[in-house]
C-alpha cells in the first residue's frame, strides 16, 4: 500500500505569495511568544536542563511528522557534514541568545539577534563569492548604527551581556550561509532533526560536567540559568518545555513552507515583523516596552533589512 503524504508536507505547486505572507506572520509571531516564555521560565529552570527537554520534544515531534509524511529516510541528510555543522552553529547561536534572557529585555534579544541580515552581508562576500557593493554596504552601516543605539555602550548600565544576542545574530548568520552553501537540497526533516541532536547532546553535556564540576557557589547564584546543570524538575518547566517545542516546531516549518510559497526577496522584509511582535509579548507578558532609543535602533536594523532584501530583488531581476 503506498504511504500517503500529508498535503502541507508535499511539494509546492506554484508561488502563493499571501499564503506565504500568512505563514510567515504566523511562524514569527510563534517565535516570538516561544522566545518570551524561555525569558519567563528562566528564574525556575537552567538553559541545559530546557535545551534537553525542548531537544527530546524537538524530536519525538519531528519522528511523528517523518512517520505521517514519508517515513524514516526523510530523517537522513543526503551530505551529513553540512547538516551537522550548521546544527552546531545553532546550538552556540541558542546558547548565545538565551544566556542573556533572565537579565535583558524581548526587545533587546530580539534587537540583537536580528543583526543576522548584516553579519549575512559581510560574509558572503568571503564565503559564497557574492560582491559586496555600496548597498550592502550601506546597510551594514545603517544596520550597525542601530544596533549601536540598542547596545547604548557609553551608558553607565552597559553590561557586556548585551553583546550575547548580537553575538546569536552571527552564528544564527553562520547557519544561513551554510544552508546557502552546502544544504540547499536537503530535506527541511532531516535538518530538523540534526539540530534536535545537537541541542539535546549540548544540553544534555552542560548538565552532565555542571553535575560532576559544579561552579563556585557565589558564581551559581549570580548566573544560575547558565551556571547550573539540573535544578529540581518541576511539571511547570516540563510542561513549558514541551509547549515550546510545540511553538518551535510549528514556527520553524510554516517559515520553511514559506520561503518554498513565494520569493525569498518578497518576504525578508516581513521577516522583521519579529521585532514587533518581540515587542508586543514583552508588552504582554512583563509589562515592559522599549524606549525611544531602542525602538530607534530597532526601525534602523529592520530597515537595513528591508534595504538589503530589496536590493537583492532588484539584483536578480537584471
Amino acid at each position: 500500500m503506498k504511504q500517503q503524504h500529508l498535503p502541507f508536507f508535499q511539494s509546492p505547486t506554484g508561488d502563493r505569495p499571501f499564503l506565504a505572507m500568512g505563514l510567515l506572520l504566523f511562524g514569527v509571531f510563534t517565535l516570538a511568544l516561544q522566545d518570551a516564555t524561555v525569558k519567563l521560565i528562566a528564574p525556575e529552570t537552567s538553559f541545559w536542563q530546557f535545551q534537553t527537554l525542548r531537544a527530546v520534544g524537538n524530536a519525538l515531534f519531528i519522528v511523528m511528522l517523518a512517520m505521517i509524511s514519508g517515513g524514516y529516510g526523510l530523517l537522513v541528510p543526503q551530505n551529513w557534514r553540512p547538516v551537522y555543522f550548521r546544527a552546531v552553529m545553532l546550538s552556540i547561536c541558542m546558547f548565545c541568545f538565551f544566556s542573556g534572557a533572565p537579565y535583558l529585555t524581548v526587545a533587546q534579544m530580539a534587537a540583537g539577534l536580528y543583526t543576522y541580515p548584516l553579519f549575512v552581508s559581510l560574509l558572503a562576500g568571503p564565503i559564497l563569492g557574492e560582491k559586496v557593493g555600496p548597498w550592502r554596504i550601506a546597510a551594514l552601516v545603517i544596520g550597525a548604527v542601530g544596533a549601536l543605539f540598542i547596545l547604548d555602550p557609553f551608558d553607565a548600565r552597559f553590561s557586556p551581556i548585551q553583546l550575547l544576542p548580537v553575538a546569536a545574530g552571527f552564528f544564527y548568520a553562520c547557519n544561513i550561509l551554510t544552508l546557502r552553501h552546502s544544504c540547499r537540497h536537503e530535506n527541511p526533516l532531516s535538518l530538523t532533526i540534526a539540530v534536535a541532536v545537537l541541542f539535546f547532546l549540548t544540553g544534555l553535556a552542560g548538565v552532565v560536567i555542571l553535575t560532576l564540576f559544579p561552579v563556585a557557589a557565589d558564581l551559581a547564584a549570580a548566573m544560575p540559568f547558565v551556571a547550573i546543570g539540573w535544578p529540581e524538575l518541576t511539571w511547570l518547566v516540563f510542561g513549558i518545555a514541551i509547549a515550546c517545542s510545540v511553538l518551535n516546531l510549528s514556527g520553524n516549518i510554516c517559515l520553511a513552507r514559506a520561503y518554498q510559497t513565494a520569493d525569498s526577496s518578497w518576504l525578508a522584509p516581513i521577516d522583521f515583523t519579529y521585532l514587533l511582535f518581540a515587542a508586543f509579548w514583552g508588552r504582554v507578558i512583563f509589562e515592559s516596552w522599549p524606549p525611544q532609543q531602542a525602538l530607534l535602533g530597532m526601525s534602523l536594523i529592520a530597515f537595513a533589512g528591508i534595504l538589503t532584501a530589496w536590493r537583492e530583488q532588484k539584483r536578480q531581476a537584471t
